[in-house]
C-alpha cells in the first residue's frame, strides 16, 4: 500500500474513532484522559520530535545546495541571479495571495476558544524566539536580528530566519570561492542532505501511526467542526494555487517571458500530467527538460539550469500550501497572529519554499517547525495530512510550472528567447 493511502488509513481510523468517542463518551471522559496521556499523545509527539529534530540539518543544506548549484560566481551573477529573483519575487505573491484569503475566509474560526486553548500550552512553551525578538525589536531591530552574530547559537535557539541567512550567505561563499577545499565542502553538505533525506524518509513511514493517533486526539476533542473546517481549508487552499497558477503564471510568461499563456499551458501540459500523478518535482524533473525543450523551444543552456535548481530552489506551490496551512492551524487552535507575526510566517515560508525537498510531503517539516516556531500546535499537521493527497497533488503541479515559467522568463532575460513564442 502507497504512502498516501496509509496516511488516508490512519486519518480516517482516527477520525471515525474520535468521533465515535467524541459522540459516546465525551471528551471530558476518564479513560479518554488516560488513553491520550499515555498513549495517543505521546505517539504523535515522539513523531513531531524526530521531525523537529532533522529540520536544521535538512535545511541548511538545501538551501547551501541550491544556491551553490548555479555554477560559478558569473553564472550566479547573471542567470542564477535572474532565476532568484523570480523565485522570490514570484513565492512572495504565492504566499501573498494564500494569506490574504486564508484572512478572508478564515475557514479555521468557530472552535470554543476553551478546547482549542487546552491544547496550546505546549506549543506555546516551545515557540521560537524569532517571533518573540522580532515582536520585542520591531522595525529596523527586526531587519538587524535576521544576521546572526552565532550560527551556532541560533540553531540552538531555533532562529530559523538567521539560520536560513547564514545558509544563503554560505552558499554564495561556496559559489564565489573555486578551490578543490569548497569541492569537497559542497560534496560534505550533499553528503548531509542526502543523510537527512534518508531519515525523513524513515520519520515518514511512522507518519499513518502518528496520523491516526493526532487525528483522534482532535475528533475527541471537536467532533463533527472537524469536517467543516477541513473542508474549508481544501477549498480556500485549492482557490489560492488556481489564482496563482492562472493569474500569477499567465501574466510572467506573457509580460516578462514574451509567450502567449495558451501556448505555455498547451506546450507544459505533459509535465503538468507528470507531476498531478507523481506528486514529485525531481520525479518530474526529466518530463519538464524534455517539455521545456522540444514544446516550449527554450535554450538547452537556460531551461536546463533553471529547471535542475527549481525542482528545490523554486517551490511555489510549496511556499503557498505552506502560509496557507500555518494560518489556517493558527485559526483553528483560537492563536491570533499579529500582522508582523503574519510578515514572519511569510519571509520563511519563502525561503521554506527554497528549501524544501522535491518529494511527496517534503514540506513536512518545514510546516511542523513554523507552527512550534508561532505558538499553534503542532500536532495539528495530523489535519491536513488526512487531505493531503490532493493538496500535494496540486502543489506540485504549481511547483513543476512554475519553474517551466522561470525557464521562460530567464531565457527572454538572456537574450535567448526563441521568436516564435509570442
Amino acid at each position: 500500500m502507497s504512502l498516501h493511502l496509509r496516511l488516508l488509513l490512519g486519518f480516517l481510523i482516527g477520525l471515525a474513532t474520535g468521533l465515535v468517542v467524541h459522540v459516546g463518551a465525551g471528551a471530558d471522559s476518564g479513560w479518554l484522559q488516560v488513553l491520550t496521556t499515555y498513549v495517543t499523545q505521546p505517539v504523535g509527539q515522539i513523531f513531531l520530535r524526530l521531525l523537529f529534530m532533522l529540520v536544521i540539518p535538512l535545511i541548511f543544506s538545501a538551501l547551501v545546495l541550491g544556491v551553490a548549484e548555479m555554477g560559478d560566481i558569473r553564472s550566479l551573477g547573471r542567470i542564477g541571479g535572474r532565476t532568484l529573483v523570480y523565485t522570490v519575487v514570484v513565492s512572495t505573491i504565492a504566499v501573498v495571495i494564500g494569506l490574504v484569503l486564508v484572512n478572508l475566509f478564515r475557514p479555521g474560526d468557530g472552535i470554543d476558544p476553551q478546547v482549542a486553548q487546552s491544547l496550546i500550552s505546549d506549543a506555546a512553551e516551545r515557540a521560537g524566539t524569532i517571533v518573540a525578538s522580532s515582536q520585542q525589536a520591531g522595525g529596523i531591530g527586526m531587519i538587524v536580528q535576521i544576521v546572526p552574530d552565532n550560527v551556532i547559537r541560533a540553531a540552538a535557539a531555533n532562529d530559523i530566519i538567521a539560520v536560513m541567512f547564514f545558509a544563503l550567505i554560505f552558499g554564495i561563499g561556496l559559489v564565489a570561492t573555486d578551490t578543490p577545499g569548497t569541492a569537497r565542502v559542497k560534496e560534505f553538505f550533499q553528503g548531509v542532505f542526502d543523510i537527512s533525506m534518508t531519515l525523513i524518509h524513515g520519520v515518514i513511514r511512522l507518519a499513518p501511526y502518528a496520523v491516526a493517533c493526532l487525528v483522534f486526539n482532535l475528533a475527541a476533542q471537536f467532533g463533527w467542526d472537524l469536517l467543516v473546517k477541513l473542508a474549508g481549508y481544501v477549498g480556500v487552499a485549492l482557490l489560492a494555487m488556481a489564482i496563482h497558477f492562472f493569474v500569477v503564471y499567465s501574466i510572467a510568461v506573457r509580460w516578462f517571458g514574451g509567450m502567449s499563456p495558451l501556448a505555455f499551458f498547451r506546450g507544459s501540459q505533459e509535465a503538468i500530467v507528470m507531476a498531478f500523478t507523481s506528486s514529485s518535482s525531481n520525479a518530474t524533473l526529466p518530463t519538464a527538460l524534455k517539455v521545456a525543450e522540444e514544446e516550449l523551444k527554450l535554450p538547452p543552456r537556460v531551461s536546463r539550469f533553471v529547471l535542475t535548481i527549481g525542482a528545490t530552489a523554486n517551490q511555489n506551490g510549496t511556499a503557498l500550501f505552506e502560509g496557507v496551512t500555518v494560518l489556517f492551524l493558527a485559526q483553528f487552535f483560537g492563536v491570533e497572529l499579529s500582522l508582523l507575526q503574519q510578515l514572519t510566517v511569510m519571509f520563511v515560508c519563502i525561503l521554506g519554499g527554497i528549501g524544501t525537498a522535491g518529494i511527496p510531503s517534503g514540506s513536512l517539516p518545514v510546516i511542523a517547525m513554523i507552527c512550534g516556531m508561532v505558538g499553534v500546535p503542532p500536532e495539528g499537521i495530523g489535519l491536513i495530512l488526512g487531505v493531503d493527497r490532493l493538496l500535494d497533488m496540486s502543489r506540485t503541479v504549481l511547483n513543476v510550472t512554475g519553474d517551466l515559467a522561470a525557464a521562460v522568463v530567464v531565457s527572454r532575460g538572456s537574450g535567448e528567447a526563441p521568436s516564435d513564442t509570442a
